[in-house]
């Protein structure tokens, strides 16, 4: 008996080595949580304060108003949010299809061994930095606008009852169309980086079963693939549409800088980061400088409703899911 409890005592008594680590590990990854969530309150508490000034003296005004004078120091946000909106826009509805398709390419169609080179391509473009792409769009992208696509625009689309309002003015190149394809040309190695490992991640079992119930490429794409990874292909939008929401100097070298708003996508407009980058190191005002705190306020705001939005469309397809 005793040979045999001995063992079993030794055995019984055994600590594990790490169960001292267990409560300040615990309590790390905690804070390093609360940390995250403090830094974000502080933020939004600097920008509060800052724009509050412009925020009490405008009132709801600054929202909907245009008139945007630092010389009288009349300002309005109207035009900033909505080149960041229209220029997103177009960014997701141009960028977005294209990542899917791409990453749908890449995992279903493409041969074998042009699978690495191509998403290494395709990835390599999210290295570009931004005020390259600023750069190739004003130098390249905006005269080959102006000499040939916009003409074109203007001509074909521009006399059309509803739709021709959007293509109407002056080729000047520049505008709120190509700030947003510049936008969509950046956003498209996020989403289709993002797309590519959603997708890779779907069960052979249901690819081999659509396939064996006849199914063709086309309507295993889009009943199979698309619908099992839906939620990763809405965050890699959603991290596509963070970047165009925020990015700053490709926007600010194409999209013009004017503070209006045109019903034509082909004419000068701004955005809240483009207003933010151009206007920040020469206001001299202190309602001047609280209105573009504001500005950046308001850029978060919207942010964070596009997200909020995002959840909750995200939701309601679950619900209408199957089970």
């Amino acid at each position: 008996m005793d040979v045999i409890e001995r063992p079993l005592d030794t055995a019984a008594k055994r600590v594990p080595s790490g169960l001292g680590l267990d409560a300040p590990f615990r309590w790390l990854t905690r804070g390093a949580a609360l940390l995250v969530v403090a830094a974000l309150g502080a933020m939004l508490a600097v920008l509060v304060i800052w724009s509050w000034p412009a925020l009490s003296r405008f009132g709801p005004a600054f929202i909907v108003s245009g008139h945007w004078n630092p010389v009288t120091e009349v300002f309005g946000a109207s035009a900033p949010i909505a080149g960041t909106l229209i220029t997103s826009a177009i960014a997701m509805a141009v960028g977005a299809p294209m990542a899917v398709g791409i990453a749908i390419f890449l995992n279903e169609l493409c041969p074998y061994r042009l699978r690495g080179p191509l998403g290494v391509a395709i990835e390599l473009l999210a290295a570009v930095p931004s005020i390259i792409y600023g750069m190739w769009g004003l130098f390249v992208v905006a005269p080959l606008f102006a000499n040939h696509v916009y003409p074109v625009l203007i001509t074909w689309l521009g006399p059309l009852p509803v739709v021709g309002q959007l293509f109407q003015g002056p080729p000047f190149g520049i505008g709120m169309l190509t700030a947003g394809l510049i936008l969509a040309v950046m956003v498209l190695p996020f989403i289709a980086s993002v797309s590519r490992q959603v997708l890779a991640s779907v069960p052979a079992v249901l690819r081999e079963a659509a396939y064996g119930l006849g199914a063709t490429k086309w309507e295993v794409a889009r009943h199979v693939l698309i619908p099992h990874a839906r939620r990763g292909l809405i965050g890699g939008m959603m991290l596509g549409l963070g970047r165009a929401l925020g990015e700053t100097m490709a926007v600010t070298f194409v999209i013009g800088n004017a503070h209006r708003i045109s019903a034509s996508l082909l004419q000068p407009g701004t955005t809240i980061s483009a207003t933010l980058a151009n206007e920040f190191t020469e206001a001299s005002g202190d309602i001047y400088l609280s209105s573009l705190v504001a500005l950046g306020l308001i850029l978060s705001g919207v942010t964070f409703l596009v997200l909020l939005g995002a959840r909750y469309m995200l939701a309601r397809a679950d619900r209408k899911m199957p089970t």
